[in-house]
């Protein structure tokens, strides 16, 4: 590849990112209460209908953290980054080294119950590992080049800027389950004491002795 092929390339995919700031929308997999399932973009209005949120490419937790460099953070709030993983996964374990060699702020989503994957099939079109977002762009499988070339064109420092001590988000699976509230239940009514037995009334005199 020329310098000027190169060049060329990353404009291009400069261009895309500001062309598509907008982040992705999380999914919503809403439980009702007769168990019925629904995916969305929009929560339930009624925390009493139940819900499942796929956190996605729209929580930039991670990226937006006030601890970061200005300009750092200026970039990871305007194209967050976010990686879908699952373990084992060789290719994953590349593509988290890669963000965390560089400084990269991510936030990191894990893939291990059939929600997530669910989730996964409607965020990416397939349920291929790794995926990763920056900004609105999507990238598919792991390519060191190809994930250096987007980090490059959205702003990111070719090497790493965070402050001694920082730390990445804890992974976090990427749909968490949140079901309705059982209905409280009713105290139980206090047993009341048994009434006493009425007294038994006297025996009539028998002044003869007379017994039957």
């Amino acid at each position: 590849m020329t310098m000027q092929t190169r060049i060329t390339l990353l404009g291009a995919l400069a261009l895309a990112l500001l062309g598509q700031a907008s982040v992705a929308q999380p999914v919503y997999k809403i439980v009702g209460p007769d168990g019925k399932v629904t995916f969305s973009d929009k929560p339930p209005a009624a925390a009493d209908k139940g819900k499942v949120a796929a956190t996605g490419a729209a929580s930039s937790g991670a990226a937006a953290g006030s601890d970061l460099p200005y300009e750092l953070r200026q970039v990871a709030s305007k194209y967050p980054v976010t990686l879908y993983t699952a373990s084992p996964c060789g290719p994953c374990d590349s593509g988290r080294s890669l963000l965390k060699n560089r400084g990269i702020p991510f936030n990191e989503r894990t893939v291990s119950t059939p929600e997530d994957q669910e989730a996964l099939q409607r965020l990416a079109g397939d349920n291929s590992l790794p995926y990763a977002t920056i900004g609105s762009q999507k990238l598919k499988g792991f390519s060191d080049l190809e994930w250096t070339q987007y980090l490059d064109a959205a702003g990111y420092p070719g090497t790493s800027t965070l402050p001694r001590g920082y730390r990445f988000a804890a992974p976090a699976p990427l749909v968490a389950v949140q079901k309705p509230a059982a209905a409280p239940k009713e105290a139980p009514k206090p047993v009341e004491p048994p009434s006493p037995a009425p007294a038994a009334a006297p025996a009539p005199s028998n002044p003869a002795g007379i017994t039957f």
